[in-house]
């Protein structure tokens, strides 16, 4: 049977004992999983439950050790993603991929049969904008790849699916760095594919809300294995939390009160560019004592990568004073304000918060080579901080069979712990922090965020810079809403409401009677 053949209810694609195994790790362990023309089956799991490793193998990059696929009941092998792109299978990527050089419409093309020999961009154009206007899309097909927002690449990956003739789309974490609104336009389309007897699969970790709003079945992963299969109308939040983690899940963390201490960080009038050369940050200040949370709320693009950035010594500043502990260090180097005892934790953990081809010991090496009692003439004392890099990995819970394997084989919130662990194990003075739980499951989050009341109640100061409001609220002693480069004002975390935040963070001002 041909997949275009398979009508709404029908299973269209099937996994029959899945197992995949890594050195030192059974990934996916005998997985059953199937979904129906017309079915959103969303798969859950902690990072590193084995949803991205069955997600590869149901996309034909990787090859299971045993098990079969079948799509319409007949039984198919996938020995590339080109195989599985030729049987209707579509893959949206989390960390997309796409060439930012080119326009919207040479990516969707890009390499692909169906454009001709030719470019005939002309057609190419008429069928893409058949599918924005019946799924509700809405993009410049001319515009580059890298002036667009994340929710505009993530939909060129749908539009680059779509156009290869995708019937099941698996999408890989497909909200974790959208926009409310963003996020909603991506829900609304998505209900609209299913109409259209697409079958979708998205795999997430956290946002569970959604995945109950938007799904018809959901699969819980946990440590490899099929825990779970349930209708989302018999699931609730802490019950599929309990699922993926194994034991009940706390979803708010309480404020807690602190001793507050001296001044710490003084930041005045700071004004910083953007890498396209425009003001990005427009005379910003703020304070940060000892034993506080000072939290900024935003939609990305709105100057806090700038404004981390500048605090951390990593880009210029072009007006304004950072004063840390009474001494100012506007202009003094990364490294100087580490040793000063500032850390750094970026929101990009691959590409900036480590390096995929070191090991878990060379990457904790980074915040450490500097340091006498791990560097002495000349040398670093490599047995010290693999004694070091296995403490941490135990102390935080870092699922991995060695110290000494690539940190690109960790998923993404073990990474996340990993790089936590070595910045907090020096005991920072002030604690920077840039969307430190986004992509984490709901027991990793939970995770990150007790260590981080933990540092505060250490007496370190913490700068929170996150895009999710509800972590905002539950965390602040301070809450600074930010639009387009400035604050709209300073809120005392008790006082910040969420109705009222929300309106800050779209750069509309709310009187308490309209709250």
């Amino acid at each position: 049977m041909l997949i275009q053949d398979i009508k709404r209810g029908e299973t269209i694609l099937e996994a029959r004992g899945i197992t995949k195994r890594f050195p030192g790790v059974v990934a996916n362990d005998r997985i059953n999983f199937e979904i129906k023309a017309g079915e959103i089956h969303a798969v859950l799991g902690e990072n590193g439950a084995g949803k991205t490793t069955l997600m590869k193998i149901l996309f034909g990059q990787y090859q299971p050790d045993e098990g079969e696929i079948y799509i319409g009941g007949k039984q198919v092998k996938f020995r590339s993603p080109l195989d599985a792109i030729d049987l209707g299978i579509g893959m949206v990527h989390q960390h997309r991929k796409l060439v930012t050089a080119h326009t919207v419409i040479e990516n969707i093309i890009l390499g692909h049969p169906r454009a001709g020999k030719v470019l005939n961009l002309k057609r190419a154009e008429g069928e893409i904008n058949e599918f924005c206007e019946k799924y509700g899309f809405s993009i410049d097909l001319k515009a580059k790849v890298w002036q667009l927002s994340e929710g505009e690449k993530q939909l060129v990956e749908i539009l680059k699916a779509l156009y290869r003739g995708a019937e099941v789309l698996i999408m890989d974490e497909p909200s974790s760095a959208l926009t409310p609104l963003e996020t909603e336009k991506l829900l609304t389309s998505i209900e609209a594919m299913t109409r259209d007897d697409l079958a979708i699969v998205p795999f997430i970790t956290h946002k569970l809300p959604i995945v109950l709003r938007i799904s018809d079945r959901i699969t819980v992963l946990r440590r490899g294995k099929v825990v779970a299969c349930v209708d989302s109308a018999l699931a609730t939040e802490k019950s599929l939390a309990k699922e993926m983690v194994g034991r009940e899940v706390i979803f708010r963390t309480k404020r807690t009160q602190v001793e507050k201490g001296k001044p710490l960080l003084q930041v005045e009038n700071l004004e910083v560019l953007s890498d396209k050369g425009y003001l990005a940050l427009k005379g910003v200040s703020f304070s940060i004592c000892e034993g506080e949370i000072f939290g900024i709320a935003g939609v990305s693009g709105n100057g806090q990568c700038e404004l981390v950035e500048a605090l951390a010594g990593l880009r210029k500043v072009e007006g304004g004073k950072v004063i840390f502990d009474e001494e100012e260090i506007t202009f003094t180097t990364s490294l100087e304000r580490w040793q000063l005892g500032i850390g750094y934790i970026p929101s990009d953990r691959i590409h900036v918060g480590s390096i995929a081809d070191f090991s878990l010991v060379e990457n904790t090496t980074l915040n450490y080579y500097f340091d006498d009692d791990f560097y002495k003439r000349g040398l670093l004392d490599y047995r010290k901080i693999r004694e070091l890099t296995k403490e941490i990995i135990a102390e935080y819970g870092v699922v991995a069979p060695s110290a000494d394997i690539k940190a690109k084989s960790l998923s993404g919130g073990n990474l996340q712990k990993l790089i936590l662990a070595r910045v907090l194990s020096r005991s920072p003075r002030l604690l920077i922090v840039y969307l430190p739980t986004q992509g984490l499951d709901v027991g990793a989050t939970e995770f990150v965020r007790n260590k981080l009341v933990e540092a505060k109640q250490e007496k370190a100061g913490v700068l929170l810079v996150s895009e999710d409001l509800d972590e905002i609220l539950a965390l602040s002693d301070w809450v600074a809403p930010i639009y387009e480069g400035k604050f709209m004002g300073i809120i005392q975390g008790e006082n910040a409401q969420r109705e009222l935040v929300g309106a800050m963070i779209a750069g509309i001002t709310l009187d308490e009677e309209e709250i």
